[in-house]
């Protein structure tokens, strides 16, 4: 006899089987789950940045199920379910790589997680090596500066980028910085809902930041970048969002008009744009990207740039090309 009890539960938007997805994408939602009291000490030092692993029991499976069609297709031959990752098995153990976004007390926030509301978890583990270093939010902006200059992305000292310490409180790059060469003093730290410093200088753009914190709860991280390919196509009037290709399906991009840098027009252009897309082109201005991560806004901000530069290649042999299908 083996006998588990559930240290969590999953607080997930997705409340059917129908619509919980068999394997996560782009698309996954994030999911709360909450800690039991009795565990809480063995979770004490689980804080935004850490990778875990969620090992749950899928509640709903049939446990008879010993072959299926994978991804629950039918024209897909059937298979023994040890070689699929059907919900249906014998002993329905679900596994989850995660990261964790936010923590309040019992509850902490993870992404992404392809579970069903109220599903029990059995055990959380440590995705990383033993002993890592705990989550630094300078190290992190001081990384993706380094990053994105290597990539052309930051020229000289323009650019900003921005992380969500906790609800009140952001971490900015200081004004007139190189962000290839950042150092803990070249960041500055301000109150999200009165912009006041607490520490350092901040970047003149910190407002269009907070704005944008403001009004998207998902946005954890900022990169306002200068991508030449990108801003060379929209010059034109192009878009890399227009290719036809299955990348630009997935991948919203917003526009707002030529507004003076450090506005608060432009502020509240941007985080109105920022609601409906995590891609904002600002015209004479560059490229400002959120996302749940630094490393999700940096991927964005790049992948923009690299379908820019398809779209300047296709444009020098057919130059009234790409257009939306």
């Amino acid at each position: 006899m083996i006998t588990c009890h559930p240290v969590a539960t999953v607080r997930s938007p997705y409340t059917s089987r129908e619509h919980t997805p068999r394997a996560t994408g782009p698309d996954t939602a994030a999911a709360w789950i909450e800690l039991s009291s009795e565990v809480a000490p063995a979770a004490q030092e689980i804080s935004p940045g850490d990778r875990l692993i969620l090992l749950t029991w899928l509640h709903q499976a049939d446990r008879a199920v010993l072959r299926c069609h994978p991804m629950a297709d039918p024209n897909i031959p059937e298979r023994g379910v040890f070689l699929t990752r059907s919900p249906d098995r014998p002993n329905p153990i679900g596994i989850h790589p995660v990261t964790v976004l936010q923590r309040h007390g019992l509850r902490i926030l993870v992404h992404p997680l392809e579970a069903l509301d109220g599903t029990p978890i059995l055990d959380i583990k440590n995705a990383d090596r033993p002993g890592r270093r705990a989550f630094d939010p300078a190290q992190a902006i001081m990384e993706s500066g380094r990053r994105g200059w290597q990539r052309g992305l930051f020229p000289g000292v323009s650019g900003n980028i921005s992380l969500r310490l906790d609800p009140s409180t952001v971490m900015v790059t200081a004004s007139g910085r190189a962000k290839g060469f950042l150092a803990p003093e070249d960041l500055a730290v301000v109150d999200l809902a009165t912009g006041t410093p607490r520490r350092g200088t901040p970047s003149s753009e910190t407002p269009a930041h907070l704005a944008v914190y403001q009004l998207v709860p998902k946005a954890r991280a900022i990169v306002h970048t200068h991508p030449p390919r990108l801003t060379a196509l929209m010059l034109q009037g192009g878009s890399p969002t227009d290719l036809p290709l299955f990348e630009t399906e997935r991948i919203r991009l917003e526009a707002v008009p030529a507004l003076p840098p450090g506005s608060p027009q432009l502020a509240t252009a941007v985080a109105q744009a920022a609601q409906a897309a995590p891609a904002v082109f600002l015209h004479q201005h560059g490229l400002l990207c959120w996302g749940e991560s630094l490393d999700a806004a940096m991927a964005l901000t790049e992948e923009l740039e690299h379908l820019a530069q398809v779209a300047l290649d296709v444009r020098r042999v057919h130059p009234t090309f790409p257009t939306a299908p």
